[in-house]
């Protein structure tokens, strides 16, 4: 039998500062099932507003006053008469679109390939991939939805307000986009302040408002740039925000747009770079006239021309300040994402379990995904969000932190749950490189080869890392190949694979050195591309323009007989530090150590472990003239890869 709680609730609704609501001693009700909360408060009936909130403190435009955030408010209609729900909060500075921004030329010997796309439109591509794929019919066209995504239609009815803030120097808010600057983390965080009280807010004539339809509890969540912003508030320590839920998001700004030294590219987007992404968000009133010299700055500070870590991205990584995490983070990350990588999540669910943080993550085998659109995921998707939220924004008792902390795609569709992540049992081993006998690329062992053999190759800029590593029955001039023996059974990565090589650099102007991890053996692997289905599945609450419901996706799978697991790159300058460069001497030989992008992958049985050595990596990396000649020695190189089961997992 149905047995129903209720959560009594202050009255409380968004009027003019100093005037007191008429029904102040009354209370509501909202109504828990099963230690959640149910749907049954009415998306149609839902109230809007816009407020404008003060970033106290804050003026990265210089006008004189502080800068403001957009925010759009959701809420049931109870709250006018004395419900108080908590917020789930998604700020952006994507709502507005994008402005076309050229990329910086990344061919660096003037080359510039025909047909290299130097100029994308980012939120073109991003779209989909953060908001999901709304049903397209006709009837869902005659409205624009006031308000994208799932959120609405979802969490309004249960019990819910949803606010998106349209953060500093986009759309209707005022100020400088910075790319992760503080002044980025103070929008939101001033958003949060002004759901407790703490800020002021105004309506569109200036009239000040207050949130006291609000419990003060808020949730961020979001994909990509949307989902960065919430580690930035939740590293504030900023009191309210209880939970985060960062999908495909950035932890330190520097390893995006570098690596080890490297100047490098989000995947997808070569030449995007610092200053490419805050102007392509400056989409607010007098952009250029409000920004402009900001954003000459932001491009002469990045500095491409070392790569070094500085001042300028320690000011934009979170991990400094995860000490003042007080939120608990639900992570989900891509594990073919080329764009946002796989060290931002890993590293920030690193440090996070340092600090002791509630925690879970999805590791999914999409790219820069939401998996609210997994067609064979949805539903559990829905269901531990809701539960999460539950938990930490309603206090409800509903076991989902009595659940396993891992959910886990090892493959296309092959979901499992687990303990934790890296999985239980995973230890790091050392392969061996070895040189090659008689013309024949090299071998990968846990037994160490010695000597003092020398193998070579030639960089090149204009072939791909995938086409250098499809063919290892023979040798290439561009690069290095050393492969395991034969799997005799599955061997499983999970964690963190790094390199340890010694090279010698003589000629040319590359300074890279690339290391591949690749599965060789013919299978069925996802890749990272999806395709939607034709029939829209329901999930929420419709209203006119928005239905509630949205076309899902499935896995695209290629068959191949091989895949590049991972790869890592140096700039061989940075081999002490990545914040400081240091020539090399021709010819003379160094030690190399760096760390490839985090994985959770499974090598079948029959299938062989390749690493392959190169130096420009063409979709990634600058590329410089070609030429540079790269000397190995396989003897004293090696690389460790986390393995379940450690050295046993080889047999």
């Amino acid at each position: 039998m149905t047995r129903w709680k209720t959560v009594l609730i202050a009255l409380a609704v968004a009027l003019p500062s100093g005037a007191l609501p008429a029904a102040a001693a009354r209370s509501a009700s909202a109504p828990i099932e099963n230690n959640e909360t149910q749907p049954v408060y009415s998306r149609a009936d839902a109230l809007s507003e816009t407020v404008f909130v003060e970033v106290a403190g804050v003026d990265s435009d210089l006008d004189g006053h502080p800068d403001r955030v957009a925010v759009d408010i959701m809420r049931p209609k109870e709250t006018a008469s004395g419900l108080k729900v908590p917020v789930i909060m998604e700020a952006s500075p994507y709502y507005a679109g994008g402005n076309d921004v050229p990329n910086h030329v990344v061919d660096l010997d003037g080359s510039d390939p025909a047909g290299m796309e130097y100029r994308r439109n980012k939120f073109d591509d991003l779209r989909d991939e953060m908001f999901g794929l709304d049903d397209d019919s006709a009837a869902s066209r005659a409205v624009a939805p006031p308000f994208r995504g799932y959120y609405d239609n979802y969490f309004v009815p249960r019990g819910y307000a949803v606010a998106l803030v349209e953060n500093l120097g986009s759309g209707r808010a005022t100020g400088c986009p910075t790319t992760g600057l503080d002044n980025e983390t103070a929008g939101p965080k001033a958003a949060i302040d002004w759901l407790n009280g703490r800020a002021r807010g105004f309506d569109a004539s200036g009239n000040e408002v207050r949130a006291d339809w609000s419990t003060g509890n808020v949730g961020m969540t979001g994909v990509s740039y949307n989902g960065t912003l919430p580690n930035a508030v939740a590293a504030t320590g900023v009191k309210g925000l209880k939970t985060i839920v960062p999908i495909a998001a950035i932890s330190s700004w520097y390893d995006y747009y570098r690596a080890n030294g490297a100047v490098l590219a989000p995947g997808g987007y070569q030449g995007e770079d610092a200053d490419v992404l805050a102007r392509y968000v400056l989409t607010r009133e007098n952009a250029e006239q409000a920004c402009g010299a900001l954003m000459d700055r932001i491009e002469h500070d990045q500095d491409r021309v070392t790569g070094d870590y500085s001042a300028f991205w320690d000011s934009r990584n979170y991990l400094n300040d995860v000490r003042k995490v007080r939120a608990s983070v639900f992570l989900v990350h891509g594990l073919n994402d080329w764009n946002v990588k796989t060290k931002q999540a890993v590293q920030w669910w690193d440090a996070l379990a340092r600090q002791g943080v509630p925690r879970k993550i999805w590791l999914h085998q999409g790219a820069h995904f939401n998996p609210f659109s997994y067609a064979r995921r949805n539903a559990e998707w829905l269901r531990q969000l809701h539960h999460w939220f539950d938990f930490y924004l309603y206090g409800l008792r509903n076991g989902i932190m009595d659940e396993p902390q891992a959910d886990v795609e090892s493959g296309p569709g092959q979901w499992a749950q687990h303990a934790s992540w890296p999985l239980p049992g995973t230890r790091d081993v050392r392969l061996s490189l070895a040189a090659g006998a008689d013309g024949r690329n090299g071998t990968l062992s846990r037994e160490r080869s010695g000597g003092h053999s020398v193998e070579s190759f030639t960089d090149q800029s204009t072939r791909t890392a995938e086409q250098l590593a499809e063919n290892v029955t023979a040798t290439d001039p561009n690069r290095l190949a050393y492969l395991s023996p034969t799997l005799t059974k599955d061997a499983r990565l999970s964690g963190t694979p790094s390199a340890s090589i010694k090279a010698a650099f003589a000629g040319g102007r590359s300074p890279y050195l690339t290391a591949l991890l690749v599965d060789y053996g013919t299978d069925t692997r996802a890749y990272g591309e999806v395709v939607y289905g034709t029939t829209p599945v329901c999930y929420g609450e419709g209203v006119p323009g928005d239905t509630g419901c949205a076309r899902l996706a499935e896995h695209v799978t290629a068959t191949a007989p091989y895949k590049i697991i991972t790869r890592g790159w140096l700039d061989v300058r940075n081999r002490h530090s990545a914040s400081r460069t240091d020539l090399l001497r021709e010819g003379r030989f160094y030690d190399f150590d760096f760390d490839l992008q985090p994985t959770d992958y499974v090598v079948k049985a029959g299938h062989r472990i390749g690493v392959v050595l190169i130096s420009t990596d063409h979709d990634f990396t600058l590329r410089l003239p070609a030429g540079t000649g790269v000397s190995v020695e396989p003897g004293d190189s090696s690389v460790e890869l986390p393995l379940v089961g450690g050295r046993s997992a080889l047999g």
